[in-house]
């Protein structure tokens, strides 16, 4: 399980709180329903879902210890009492019909097998219920996982990626529906999509890297992470350099689905 920096993923996860602002327009919210966030990270996006259920609740659900504890200090129930966060795996949900909606962003792709975490996302949700997700897709990030893949077989990074798999869950249209239909869920939209990220600059570039590319770093000696960081930027800045305004960018595929948990 990687260990997070909380505070500095929070400095770095733009992209995903915009995205997710998008998602979460696309749910319609009532105002009273019971809500449970996969993957609740720093918790500022399972906060923005509690504004939107002034009636309801949302439990945010994460599995870095760190997360849930940043979270749970920057939004303390005191002042927000229709929020709570808990340590918890997607992939072995404890809930039995109690959420109307289940909602994740930019999560679910760090668990290869889906099918578990859709099974709990069924038994999680009420008759009727809804789930709404989105992810990184088949394809993601293309031209930085080929970086990186260049990057760790070489001479100088080869020995400690002896035996690595390719840690994230990147799935496409066809075996995701297939996947619902075993789990229960009948399928609505599945869908993928490009988006362009961008990210202020090499040290930008850097960040995200850094908080989001886990499983590869801490394969290396902490004091050579930063190394590893610098080289996989500089490579990927020589072939897709800065535009105009000094942003990078990143083309990113997203799988985004909705189901429902039948009557």
């Amino acid at each position: 399980m990687p260990r997070w920096d909380a505070d500095d993923y929070k400095r770095h996860s733009g992209a995903q709180q915009s995205w997710a602002r998008e998602l979460i327009e696309k749910l319609g919210l009532q105002g009273d329903e019971c809500v449970l966030d996969l993957g609740s990270g720093d918790g500022k996006v399972t906060a923005e879902l509690a504004a939107q259920v002034p009636r309801g609740h949302v439990v945010g659900i994460d599995s870095s210890p760190e997360m849930v504890r940043f979270a749970r200090e920057a939004f303390p129930p005191e002042r927000h009492p229709r929020l709570r966060f808990e340590i918890g795996d997607a992939a072995a949900l404890p809930f039995d019909q109690e959420f109307d909606v289940v909602f994740s962003n930019a999560t679910l792709h760090w668990v290869v097998d889906h099918r578990p975490i859709l099974a709990g996302i069924a038994r999680a949700l009420v008759p009727g219920g809804r789930m709404l997700v989105q992810m990184a897709g088949r394809g993601n990030a293309a031209a930085v996982v080929d970086v990186v893949q260049e990057l760790t077989a070489q001479n100088e990074w080869r020995a400690h990626f002896e035996g690595f798999a390719f840690p994230y869950g990147f799935h496409g249209i066809d075996e995701y529906r297939q996947w619902l239909a075993a789990a229960g869920l009948a399928a609505g939209r599945v869908e993928l999509f490009e988006k362009d990220m961008t990210q202020a600059g090499a040290s930008g570039l850097a960040g995200w890297i850094r908080t989001t590319w886990l499983p590869y770093l801490e394969r290396v000696p902490e004091e050579r992470r930063a190394e590893l960081v610098a080289a996989i930027v500089a490579r990927y800045v020589e072939s897709h350099p800065c535009d105009a305004d000094g942003l990078v960018h990143v083309a990113m595929t997203r799988l985004e689905v909705e189901a429902r948990r039948p009557e």
